[in-house]
């Protein structure tokens, strides 16, 4: 469960896994899919064949979705999203919300989509995630940046991957480092803008601490 109340205009890390720790993502269509959510589900607008738009990706490296229908999302959307990293049994988002509720609605229609997702997919039954989700409220300045370096060490550190930061296909890391991806559905200024450049941001994530301070207020 969620540890404190969550308010418009505040921070928050969110961490949430598979029940009993098991997996959550078991192929490239499994994250595809998780991150789709993540990037479109920030407004209400209903997606149908998601099917589809993961085998573009599959294919392509990128959504088929128009300029248009994310002009839609920014003007209707609940929630910011700043960074987000997706591992194998688990996920870590920063996450601020711009109206009441709107972190609690963004997540509970992602976990029930993708839930019912895995499960039909898989043929299995139950509860996908442990739980609701967890929270912790960012406190200030230093906390938040050290958390965006945490989330985005998250594959190494987990020792996920042989894959580098900038190489991880499903963290927003290289999309702050690189080009971004998503557009404005990441939204970065609020860390990047605290650089002058992406390669400060990069050297900062590499030698930061955020492990140890993270560590103080979030198991992962």
């Amino acid at each position: 469960m969620r540890r404190t109340a969550i308010v418009p205009g505040e921070y928050y890390h969110i961490i949430n896994r598979g029940v009993n720790k098991q997996k959550l993502f078991i192929d490239k269509r499994d994250y595809t899919r998780f991150l789709f959510s993540l990037l479109y589900l920030q407004s209400p607008i209903t997606y149908t064949n998601l099917g589809r738009q993961v085998s573009y990706f599959v294919k392509h490296q990128m959504f088929n979705n128009s300029e248009k229908g994310e002009r839609e999302i920014l003007e209707s959307r609940s929630v910011f999203l700043h960074t987000f990293c997706i591992m194998p049994n688990h996920f870590h988002l920063i996450l601020s919300e711009i109206t009441e509720g709107g972190i609690s609605r963004y997540l509970q229609r992602i976990q029930n989509s993708y839930g019912k997702y895995f499960n039909t997919r898989y043929g299995k039954s139950g509860h996908v995630f442990q739980g609701v989700f967890r929270s912790v409220h960012i406190e200030s300045n230093e906390q938040l940046l050290h958390t965006s370096a945490y989330i985005h060490k998250n594959p190494k550190e987990m020792a996920h991957t042989k894959l580098s930061l900038e190489e991880y296909p499903w963290s927003s890391y290289r999309d702050y480092v690189e080009k971004n991806r998503w557009g404005k559905l990441l939204e970065q200024t609020l860390i990047l803008d605290q650089f002058k450049t992406k390669e400060e941001y990069r050297t900062f994530v590499r030698t930061s601490n955020a492990k140890e301070i993270e560590a103080n207020n979030m198991e992962c």
